[in-house]
């Protein structure tokens, strides 16, 4: 990515993976890095929705290919780091966006089976990825990878307690990784969006509605956060524009943890 200026955000010639890009902000920033020339590889547990969103991206005439990958496995994620590279041959940004959310729960009232989802989803997932990515970045000695935390890894909130563990895991993940790779032409960032205008929230408006009205009500800019604002953060945090950013967690939240 050095032959490029620093402010440009054209990925021509590159290839970007992103996972859990079938919907929501993975599936805006597939679209982002397809429109600056990316070839798109579209990961996700659901496959025939991946597959949607890859033909219309081809349709389109940018290069795109849909891979079903569940991040809690590591050998499925092996398995679509090993197909992204034979389809295009090489990696140069990837996005480990795919995570769930939990339901709104006491600490001392919550399940460990539900625990033990969320971490190997939102943060083993990302590990697992992280781990094949790193190993195709570092054989060609470059690239660039954003993990996706949430506000939820910069702060607490009541009934939150094992969503926000994992997503606070993933900053750690990233700035400890970022370090191991800073001198090897590799940049390791977060995002941490906050509350933003996709499926997951809109379950949860439609479920709990009295704990959504509380977070708006911390929201300064006075609305939700839209998917393509996330995935701007993402396409810049990725591009030349941020080469001296390494082993940050960018907060794209609307002011919510400026309080």
């Amino acid at each position: 990515m050095n032959n490029a200026t620093p402010t440009s955000l054209s990925f021509e010639g590159k290839v970007a993976l992103v996972t859990g890009a079938a919907q929501g902000i993975g599936l805006a920033t597939a679209q982002a890095f397809a429109a600056a020339g990316a070839a798109v590889v579209m990961a996700d547990v659901n496959e025939a929705a991946a597959r949607s969103c890859a033909e219309q991206l081809l349709a389109a005439d940018h290069k795109a290919m849909a891979v079903r990958c569940d991040v809690a496995d590591e050998a499925q994620v092996k398995a679509m780091l090993d197909k992204a590279v034979s389809t295009f041959g090489r990696l140069d940004a990837a996005f480990n966006n795919a995570g769930v959310q939990t339901p709104p729960v006491e600490t001392a009232d919550s399940s460990g089976d539900e625990f033990d989802r969320t971490i190997a989803i939102n943060l083993r997932g990302v590990w697992s990825c992280m781990k094949y990515e790193l190993r195709q970045m570092r054989a060609q000695g470059s690239g660039a990878i954003v993990n996706c935390s949430s506000l939820g890894g910069l702060v607490g909130l009541p009934g939150r307690a094992i969503y926000h563990a994992s997503k606070h895991g993933v900053i750690g993940l990233t700035k400890s990784a970022a370090l191991e790779y800073a001198t090897r032409g590799i940049r390791i960032n977060a995002v941490c969006p906050g509350v933003i205008e996709t499926p997951m929230v809109a379950a949860m408006l439609a479920s709990q509605p009295n704990a959504m009205k509380e977070i708006m009500r911390d929201q300064p800019i006075g609305r939700l956060g839209r998917a393509e604002e996330i995935a701007a953060a993402v396409i810049w945090l990725c591009s030349p524009g941020a080469s001296f950013v390494i082993g940050h967690a960018l907060a794209v939240d609307g002011g919510y943890t400026a309080h």
